[in-house]
């Protein structure tokens, strides 16, 4: 349990909604655009952070720049509790429209396994191929789930 004081400078138990919104606040401030990502595991706890609490899939795309710095996180796809629809052609253009040079994708399952399915392995390949086509490199793609991520650089998997 976390005690905190309030603002009547009260010492309570903390909520947990309140625990969730103040690391979601200071991963924030270290992960903000122009923050060179030098860590696998600086990304990871990010992107744990921002899909820890999403009842339903999610694909984003973190977008960089030459030098590994942070352009913009960006959620593209919205599913339901098993899966999110991704397509090519709007992760293409959305890397153009940032100027990125490199993408790292993420998605969480809601389930809480992060391994990936056959799925996330074709989708990763055919985002893969089509942003090689304009020069945008793939880094990584991670899976969140509540019992660990996941990452398919990790596993030679790109």
């Amino acid at each position: 349990m976390l005690y905190v004081f309030d603002a009547n400078g009260v010492y309570s138990v903390a909520d947990p909604n309140f625990i969730i919104s103040e690391a979601k606040r200071h991963i924030g401030v270290k992960m903000k655009r122009g923050v060179a990502l030098t860590s696998p595991n600086a990304v990871r706890d990010y992107l744990q952070v921002q899909f820890s609490e999403c009842p339903h899939e999610i694909f984003s795309c973190l977008f960089l720049d030459n030098q590994h710095r942070i352009i913009e996180l960006v959620e593209l796809f919205r599913g339901t509790i098993d899966g999110a629809s991704v397509y090519p052609r709007e992760v293409v253009k959305s890397g153009l429209e940032r100027n990125a040079a490199a993408v790292i994708f993420a998605h969480n399952h809601p389930s809480g396994i992060a391994e990936p399915s056959t799925a996330d392995k074709t989708i990763t390949q055919k985002l893969k191929d089509a942003l090689g086509t304009i020069d945008i490199r793939v880094l990584d793609h991670f899976i969140v789930g509540s019992e660990g991520t996941y990452s398919f650089a990790e596993h030679g998997l790109l």
